[in-house]
């Protein structure tokens, strides 16, 4: 007659109360993904109403800088007329789109200006790119304006303050309770 294998438990400890264990430990698991995926709601939600702000908090700085911007530049010799808020150029013929936060412009220049909250040496070759588009865009309608640069950040760091500078463009940062216009090294580029 073949002998049965019979395992020993540790004190007490049997095949049902194993399985409770195990069951109990899945019921835990769950919760634990569960909460976990509240929490992830939770952040998304945070970082978008976060998001929410500091687009607001930019505008709030466009329209600060804007009704001033005019006669700051004519203070360092450049004259400009007329100024626009959130001017956007579309043309899908093209494949065109972009965005400029402030143009000031008079019958031979436009300056664009990109304003940030917190300027980044990214947030520069992003803003040289949209300068390149608006002069491809001006070449294919006849407008054989100049177009200029300028960075205005709430919080510029010096190396994105330097790049920006090397690169030929304006630097508007806060100044006491107003604003300062540092001019680049050498001539502004213009495109």
């Amino acid at each position: 007659m073949a002998k049965t294998k019979t395992t020993d438990y540790p004190r007490g400890l049997t095949f049902e109360k194993v399985w409770a264990a195990l069951m109990e430990d899945r019921e835990q698991m769950k919760e634990i993904r569960e909460s976990q995926k509240e929490t992830a709601r939770q952040m998304k939600e945070y970082n978008n109403r976060f998001g929410e702000f500091t687009n607001r908090f930019g505008e709030v700085v466009e329209y600060m800088v804007t009704p001033n911007l005019l006669q700051k530049f004519r203070e360092i010799g450049l004259m400009f007329h007329k100024a626009y808020n959130n001017f956007v150029i579309e043309d899908p013929e093209h494949d065109i789109k972009f965005e400029i936060d402030v143009i000031l412009e008079n019958g031979e220049k436009a300056l664009l200006v990109e304003v940030k909250t917190r300027y980044s040496i990214n947030d520069v070759k992003y803003h040289i790119e949209r300068l390149k588009k608006m002069r491809k865009y001006a070449d294919l309608h006849g407008d054989k304006r100049s177009f200029v640069g300028a960075a205005a950040g709430v919080i510029m760091t010096a190396a994105a303050k330097d790049y920006a500078l090397k690169q030929g463009l304006f630097v508007v940062e806060p100044s006491g309770e107003t604003f300062a216009i540092t001019p680049p090294q050498g001539e502004a580029k213009e495109w």
